[in-house]
């Protein structure tokens, strides 16, 4: 009896009866709920993906090319459409993974250059003249004025200037051939 009530709803859906699909809708939705739920563990997820298949079950006008079982069928659709379900959050998952997994290597690796170039710096800066040193050192490090540093060291703001302009030459030179080498 049910399967030929079965095989009346898809005579009279093919003849696109609307009220076959939501008879047919009504009879498995929630059958079919719980049939996805039982792969996916979400409920809402398998509600949605439920609504989504009988949305293009009708709009796609699937049931035109089915014959015999419906239920059968309707069970294995949404079993498959759960089956891409898993594998597509399995894949989003994974990529996840790599992204986070490439992101810590990329941090680790800027870390270390970053690191490298604070010391190669520091290094540089050491082997410069004392006044150069301490000229750069209050203008960009501590961010002091050009006058409050002239007037510390006790040498005029065009002095001030030669030290920095010839302090950020020899920085490049040393850096540079530092990096070469």
């Amino acid at each position: 009896m049910n399967q030929s009530l079965d095989a009346q709803l898809l005579a009279q859906l093919k003849q696109g009866k609307a009220a076959a699909y939501d008879a047919l809708f009504l009879k498995y939705y929630k059958m079919l709920c719980v049939h996805a739920y039982f792969y996916l563990a979400e409920e809402e997820e398998a509600k949605e993906l439920v609504q989504q298949f009988f949305v293009a079950f009708w709009e796609k006008g699937m049931y035109h090319h089915l014959e015999g079982d419906i239920k059968g069928y309707l069970y294995q659709a949404i079993k498959h459409k759960c089956l891409n379900r898993l594998r597509k959050w399995e894949n989003e998952q994974k990529l996840a993974e790599r992204v986070r997994a490439e992101t810590i290597a990329a941090e680790e690796e800027d870390r270390e250059v970053v690191e490298n170039l604070y010391y190669l710096l520091e290094q540089a800066l050491h082997d410069l003249p004392m006044q150069r040193r301490e000229a750069l050192t209050m203008v960009y490090i501590q961010d002091k004025r050009y006058r409050d540093v002239a007037q510390e060291m006790g040498i005029s703001i065009n002095s001030l200037k030669t030290h920095l302009k010839l302090g950020l030459k020899n920085l490049r030179e040393r850096l540079k051939n530092k990096q070469e080498a």
